[in-house]
């Protein structure tokens, strides 16, 4: 199993697939809350000349690429101008970390803290402001000294950061909710020692909405600390959820073995796998992980690879055969020589395509950014307008304020910077769980639109390796004697056919006779002495004539496209053997599939016409979808020839003469047991070889996007209805706190049900 090649590269600095002469990096962003915040950081970083540059808010990343005359100092420079924190990431996608990056935990601590305090003070200011029973002598003053330390201490992050995106003159969503919170609380404080609301025995009824009233004795002190424990309450959410909705990058990341027992010499020693170098041998024995992608040396094993590909069964392997890094042994002890290590391995380039795809935006992302950028301050000038109209129409400043204030806090366009990468965070960490590896968020949109998908034959439908398919008797033979002699013969040739017939000879008998006086018959086949008796294998001779059976199988067997070979011996022909490149047992069930997702099966092949239409009648394609004796460089034109007929085309294969198709495709789905350039042209990467899994991907790409659309439907749904409402004077303020809250958390929310995702591949 290959993935694509990727250079090997520092922790920080990962320039794979990039121009000459530009560099791609990523640095992680801190001090971010919103959607705004990442917009601004991202227009900065891309004034830069040379520089294009894309921030990710739910992954807190910049994704950067620039040319010379820029460094990585000049990007951190730019980043901190603009009121945030900037730095190289602290390890790279190989390590296998045992826990998230120490500043998760701490932040979430903190966030917790704050959020306790919040709710432990705002529930009795709450419950005294909306209750008039509860409103004893002088709880006014009660109220504000449990509501200041929430405004001052849990509300802190807001005011700070308000603070400085003033300073750099700029707005986000903490500017909404610093500027609403310390209004309420300053209004209360002036009501209560310079108004009417301080004087003993007060009663404050609460409302849901605006009622006029000159505003001396109102009192927003549950609207500060309320709202400031709602939010907090959503942040803390918001975080817990998106880091469950990286678990499965983490979990990905923590696949690979921690040490490993490496042979020097005749001792075996046991070191870290970051140790390990290409050729050395290490030994697994059962139940252990292998510990970086090689061959294996000595011993044979099934092999556990469900971690990486999904695939249940193990599969057995033996000496000259890969195995992959965080596959476990089930089975006996293997010594394996190391081919890859490090940032080459599979699991890292896994890891490395996953990560670069939740890093990336979708089209409607990028429109939800531009709005969140511009959301701010209109949001502002709509607070003010609100306030304005309120005095004016005589309703006096109460209902002015709380109109306006409620406009502020519900307006945060939180869920809109969280609507895409949170569902894309989910949708591909689910996808690499089940070895569907989605290159970017635009995957996402095209497949949609397709809806014809293209095979190749060999190695995507077929195996790609000669197969005996059946055993044809003469009268009287036995089928384990025939499989015995002729394999004991096959055994000591290297011809393909030869080793297919040796395989299933061993498979189906067990050990083989020894052969003497082997030798090649140039053109017919092979010769030998097996216990006892003169075998021939090969074409047949005109000296051997078929008995009336076996000549009529091997007709219809050659008109399939089949090649034929006849083992004769003691100058009796015995049996023909069939030898083809054999349907995959999942293909057909495969095809199945794909149609039911409303796609139409072609196969491509470069076979002859009687060989593409055995295989594809055997899966299940239509005749008039079959396109035989295609030469590899004209697969291209074949692609571009369906989409002139107004298809929209996937194409999927794994070898290099499928690259160029691959790239032409409207959508590229390359086997990850096929070549590296065929996968490096594509948009989707299957590890498994199950054709099955492509029904998979594009279901599962699908669903993604639906989510993705349901929550921008949602988010935008949200401020569009919302904001009429608040300004209206429909909404008390800290019911629209908590509704705002609510919204962040509703998107993710329904970005985790991806999480539940089931495969029909099995």
């Amino acid at each position: 199993m290959t993935l694509p090649d990727q250079q090997q590269v520092t922790p920080r600095i990962a320039a794979q697939a990039a121009p000459a002469g530009v560099t791609e990096l990523e640095l992680a962003i801190g001090g971010m809350t919103c959607a705004s915040c990442a917009a601004r950081i991202e227009k900065k970083l891309n004034r830069m000349d040379g520089v294009t540059a894309t921030v990710n808010y739910a992954t807190e990343k910049a994704k950067v690429a620039f040319g010379d005359g820029i460094g990585v100092g000049d990007l951190i420079a730019t980043v901190e101008a603009t009121g945030y924190t900037a730095a190289l990431p602290a390890r790279p996608v190989t390590a296998a970390p045992q826990e998230a990056p120490e500043s998760e935990p701490g932040e979430l601590t903190a966030l917790r803290q704050r959020l306790l305090t919040a709710v432990v003070l705002a529930v009795p200011v709450i419950a005294m402001a909306m209750v008039p029973a509860l409103q004893f002598r002088n709880w006014q003053w009660l109220s504000l000294t449990l509501a200041a330390p929430v405004v001052a201490y849990a509300a802190w992050p807001f005011h700070r950061a308000a603070w400085t995106n003033l300073r750099h003159g700029a707005t986000t969503m903490d500017t909404l909710i610093s500027m609403g919170t310390l209004a309420a609380f300053g209004w209360s404080v002036w009501a209560l020692f310079l108004g009417d609301a301080g004087v003993p025995g007060l009663r404050h009824p609460f409302e849901l909405t605006v009622t006029p009233g000159h505003g001396s004795a109102n009192l927003y002190l549950e609207v500060a600390s309320g709202v400031t424990a709602f939010i907090l309450a959503g942040r803390w959410f918001e975080a817990r959820s998106k880091r469950r909705a990286g678990a499965a990058l983490r979990a990905l990341m923590e696949l690979g073995a921690k040490d490993v027992g490496v042979l020097r010499g005749a001792r075996e020693v046991r070191v870290p796998t970051s140790e390990l170098t290409v050729g050395d041998l290490f030994v697994v024995r059962p139940g252990e992980k292998v510990a970086t992608d090689g061959v294996v040396r000595e011993g044979t094993s099934a092999v556990d690879a469900s971690m990486l590909t999904g695939e249940s069964v193990p599969v057995e392997v033996g000496p000259g055969e890969a195995v992959t890094g965080a596959t476990v042994n089930a089975g006996g002890r293997l010594v394996v020589e190391a081919t890859r290590v490090g940032a080459d391995t599979q699991l890292a380039r896994m890891a490395r395509l996953v990560e670069d795809a939740q890093n990336g935006k979708a089209a409607a992302q990028r429109l939800a950014d531009r709005i969140s950028a511009v959301f701010v301050p209109v949001v502002i000038g709509l607070a003010l307008a609100t306030l304005g109209f309120w005095l004016g129409n005589g309703s006096g400043p109460a209902a002015a304020f709380t109109a306006a204030v409620a406009v502020l806090i519900i307006a945060c366009p939180c869920a809109l910077g969280l609507a895409t990468p949170t569902a894309l965070m989910v949708g591909t960490g689910r996808g690499a769980q089940l070895g569907i590896l989605i290159k970017g968020p635009e995957v996402l949109e095209t497949t949609r639109r397709i809806d014809t998908i293209v095979l190749d034959k060999t190695g995507t439908v077929t195996t790609g390796a000669m197969t005996l398919t059946a055993v044809h008797l003469a009268e009287g033979e036995r089928e384990d004697e025939v499989l015995r002699l002729a394999g004991a013969l096959e055994h000591a040739s290297e011809h393909p056919i030869a080793r297919a017939i040796a395989r299933a000879a061993e498979e189906r008998t067990g050990a083989l006779p020894a052969v003497t006086g082997f030798r090649a018959l140039p053109g017919l086949g092979v010769r030998g002495t097996v216990d006892g008796h003169e075998v021939t294998v090969g074409r047949q001779e005109p000296s051997e004539p078929l008995p009336a059976g076996l000549t009529s199988a091997k007709a219809e067997a050659e008109a399939r496209g089949s090649t034929v070979v006849t083992a004769v011996w003691d100058g009796r022909a015995r049996a023909v053997l069939v030898v083809a490149d054999a349907v995959k047992p999942t293909s057909a069930d495969a095809v199945r599939l794909l149609r039911g997702l409303g796609l139409t099966p072609v196969l491509l092949t470069g076979d002859n016409e009687a060989v593409a239409r055995a295989v594809a009648a055997e899966v299940g394609i239509d005749t008039a979808d079959v396109i035989a004796d295609v030469m590899p460089e004209d697969k291209v034109a074949v692609v571009a020839r369906l989409q002139r007929e107004g298809r929209s085309v996937a194409m999927v294969g794994d070898g290099i003469n499928d690259a160029a198709a691959l790239a032409r495709a409207d959508l590229g789905i390359a086997m990850g047991t096929g070549t590296d350039a065929a996968i490096e042209a594509s948009d989707l990467t299957l590890v498994r070889g199950d054709l099955r899994v492509a029904a998979d991907a594009i279901r599962l790409s699908r669903r993604t996007l639906g989510t993705i659309k349901g929550n921008l439907f949602w988010a935008f749904g949200y401020n569009v209805a919302a904001l009429p409402l608040a300004a209206a004077g429909l909404l008390n303020p800290m019911i629209a706190g908590a509704a705002m809250a609510f919204s962040s958390v509703f998107v993710v929310g329904n970005s985790l049900r991806l999480r539940g995702f089931r495969p029909l591949a099995r």
